[in-house]
C-alpha cells in the first residue's frame, strides 16, 4: 500500500496547540507531552477529516472503534509512568496512535487487536512512519502470556472487570493501567503488583471507551 502522507507547519502548530490545552487540562508530564507533540495524529485519518485531528475529541476509524482522545490518551499515558526500555503490553492496538506515544516514551511495546482490519492497517501505517511495536491478532483480554512478564500493561478499551490473566502477566512491581465500569462509563484503574497474590488498586476520573471484547471481558 503507498502513502503520501505529509506533515508541515500547519500539523506542527496544531500539534503544539493541542499540547498546549493538554497542558491547561492538566497533563504535567513533560515526556507526554513532547510525544504528543511529536506523533502527526491526522495520519491516522482519513484525509478527508484531517481537519478533525488535533481537536481534543475521539473520532470513529471504522469497525465500531475510535481513536481516543488526545486527553485520554495523555492521561492513561502519564499513569503509566513508561520508562526507556519498559517491556509494555497495549491491549486494543486500534488505530495505533497510542502505539506511537508508547513508543516515543521510549517502550518496548507488545501490542495487540482483534479486529483485523484495524491489525492490517496498523501493520502497514505504523513501520511507514517509522514505528516498530511487536504486532499480534487476537484476544487481547488475555493478554499475551507467552512474552510475560511485563513492566507494564495498558488497556484502551472499557472492561467490565479485571481479568485476572493480566495481572498474573505483571512482573513485581509492575503496573496495570485499565478502563473498568459498564459499557457506558468506566473507572480509570490503576493496580500495582507488589507480590505474588498481593495488588494494590486505585480508582481514578470517569472515562467512556469502547467495550472490551473477548473471553475475559464482555
Amino acid at each position: 500500500m503507498a502513502y503520501k502522507f505529509v506533515d508541515n507547519y500547519r500539523e506542527k502548530g496544531a500539534r503544539k496547540q493541542l499540547v498546549n490545552h493538554l497542558e491547561k487540562r492538566g497533563i504535567e508530564d513533560k515526556r507526554v507531552l513532547q510525544a504528543i507533540g511529536k506523533v502527526p495524529r491526522h495520519f491516522f485519518f482519513d484525509e478527508t477529516f484531517w481537519n478533525q485531528a488535533y481537536r481534543d475529541i475521539a473520532f470513529p476509524i471504522g469497525d465500531g472503534q475510535t481513536i481516543s482522545q488526545p486527553y485520554t490518551v495523555a492521561y492513561q499515558s502519564e499513569l503509566l509512568h513508561v520508562r526507556k526500555g519498559d517491556k509494555v503490553l497495549e491491549i486494543g492496538t486500534g488505530s495505533g496512535y497510542q502505539t506511537c506515544i508508547l513508543l516515543e516514551l521510549g517502550a518496548e511495546v507488545f501490542t495487540i487487536e482483534r479486529q483485523e482490519k484495524l491489525y492490517q492497517r496498523t501493520i502497514q501505517v505504523l513501520p511507514y512512519m517509522g514505528y516498530q511495536p511487536h504486532f499480534f491478532l487476537g484476544d487481547g483480554s488475555k493478554g499475551i502470556p507467552e512474552h510475560a512478564a511485563y513492566d507494564k500493561i495498558i488497556v484502551t478499551a472499557g472492561a467490565p472487570f479485571v481479568p485476572e490473566l493480566m495481572l498474573k502477566q505483571l512482573r513485581y512491581g509492575g503496573l496495570l493501567v485499565i478502563p473498568v465500569g459498564d459499557e457506558k462509563s468506566q473507572k480509570m484503574v490503576t493496580i500495582l503488583r507488589v507480590g505474588e497474590n498481593d495488588f494494590e488498586r486505585i480508582e481514578l476520573d470517569t472515562f467512556r471507551f469502547v467495550p472490551l471484547v473477548g473471553d475475559q471481558a464482555w
